[in-house]
């Protein structure tokens, strides 16, 4: 199930927690994407793996969530999340997934 949030605050305490929220954030994004596409849904592990993979695999993760995103109904932008992510900008990507995540929302409800 997505879930509407709000990106403001979502930034803000990602950036008053030093990241901690963001973790939490990311983690919550690819469970509700999965669960949606009917994919394994363990947001947990894609922390894990960026960890180990010295943030290697978070490369990969943002690129794909273009594709799963747009399984969900939305728009596929993941090269645009690889290319900010390369840039330091990782948290405007999980931004640009939230506002996806958001408008479909919204088109469930009308």
């Amino acid at each position: 199930m997505l879930v509407k949030r709000s990106i403001a605050s979502c930034i803000i305490l990602s950036l008053v927690t030093c990241g901690i929220y963001t973790i939490f954030w990311w983690i919550n994004i690819h469970n509700e994407f999965a669960t949606k596409n009917n994919d394994n849904a363990n947001g947990g592990m894609v922390v894990l793996l960026s960890i180990i993979t010295c943030g290697i695999y978070s490369l990969i993760w943002f690129y794909q969530m273009g594709r799963n995103v747009e399984r969900a109904g939305g728009k596929n932008e993941g090269v645009l999340y690889l290319i900010l992510t390369l840039l330091g900008l990782g948290l405007i990507s999980l931004a640009l997934i939230q506002s996806q995540e958001n408008d479909l929302c919204n088109k469930e409800i009308s």
